[in-house]
């Protein structure tokens, strides 16, 4: 038995193709001492496996040439030389784009706990990294509090519609989105419960943030950056937060567009503009996995997984992220025999 892999063949220029990646045969992993082989059930894909891929310094390393391409996922222990991990666990971390993984002492991955009422896919989703960002970034980094106006970009993505779903929870006083075309503003209003959702496409955003925050956005939570993000800082509050979460609209760029121009309004307003990423909050996951699971299984945070079946697919289902051809979290199926119990 082998192990299929996706690896990169060479960095890209914009989106990625058939020239990026190879899918390559490996040889069956095998489990060594203070180790357990992990059959992959489902791979996260996310915008940030973009960024890795390209010869440029970040909070982790690129990926180098000929290297598996990074990502999260989830699956099930077949074999296990440690303590931490029992044959049968279903587990959770950095698995690569392939069919096999190892946990080891570098590469810890965190155990599901059973009788959670949540299908895998589900727990990938909102309990997984997107959901802890939209949890930590809104609560923590932007300081929610009640009463709050909050406007958040990429709203009907996956992390976005999580955001506003904790800040209607929460008791925000309006919950504004914005994302791409007319479906997708639809789809943030009548399916994730925002108050209004205003495209990006259409001209005069800042004019239109102002028409429907005329008292100024208290929070702004940013999964796109650019042009957005600028119209977004013309119209903050005094003592806005901006969290910084994606760039999403630069991931593919080929040049440098022009810079943002309104941070003035950061002095002004006396706001403050501040990045993360969700691994500086590891130590509190279990704290938001029972919230989230909570608000899941209560109806206040309802969720899509957008579902692409096979690991060769998993470039196809990269690209989705930045046409806009997903709806919610994109996961890739690569065993569909592992499930969480």
């Amino acid at each position: 038995m082998g192990n299929r892999q996706i690896t990169l063949a060479q960095r890209p220029i914009g989106m990625i193709d058939e020239s990026t990646t190879t899918l390559v045969d490996a040889p069956m992993p095998i489990c060594g001492p203070d180790e357990a082989l992990i059959k992959v059930g489902l791979l996260s894909i996310d915008p940030t496996i973009r960024t890795w891929m390209n010869d440029a310094p970040g909070y982790l390393p690129p990926i180098g040439i000929g290297d598996v391409i990074r990502s999260g996922g989830s699956g099930v222990v077949m074999e296990s030389n440690h303590e931490r991990y029992r044959v049968g666990d279903v587990v959770l971390g950095v698995t690569g784009w392939q069919e096999w993984a190892k946990a080891s002492e570098s590469n810890k991955f965190t155990v599901l706990p059973t009788g959670l009422g949540l299908d895998l896919a589900t727990v990938m989703n909102v309990l997984g990294t997107t959901g802890l960002t939209a949890y930590f970034g809104l609560l923590d980094v932007g300081a929610f509090k009640e009463g709050d106006v909050v406007v958040v970009s990429g709203a009907a993505g996956a992390t976005g519609s999580v955001v506003g779903q904790i800040a209607k929870a929460r008791g925000a006083k309006k919950v504004v989105g914005i994302a791409g075309g007319a479906e997708k503003c639809s789809e943030v209003v009548e399916t994730y419960g925002f108050d209004e959702c205003l495209d990006y496409r259409e001209p005069g955003l800042t004019q239109r943030i102002r028409e429907s925050c005329p008292k100024g956005v208290d929070v702004y939570f940013d999964n796109v950056g650019g042009a957005i993000l600028d119209a977004a800082l013309a119209n903050i509050s005094m003592n806005a937060r901006i969290v910084m979460c994606g760039a999403i609209s630069q991931y593919n760029a080929t040049e440098r567009g022009p810079g943002v121009a309104n941070t003035s309004m950061l002095i002004t307003r006396r706001g403050q503009m501040k990045g993360f990423i969700v691994f500086d909050f590891a130590h509190r996951y279990a704290e938001a996995h029972l919230e989230l699971a909570a608000m899941v299984l209560d109806g206040r945070i309802t969720h899509q997984e957008h579902l692409v079946t096979g690991l060769e697919h998993a470039p196809d289902a990269l690209n989705l992220l930045f046409t806009g051809g997903n709806h919610g979290k994109t996961l890739v199926v690569v065993d569909d025999s592992v499930q969480l119990s």
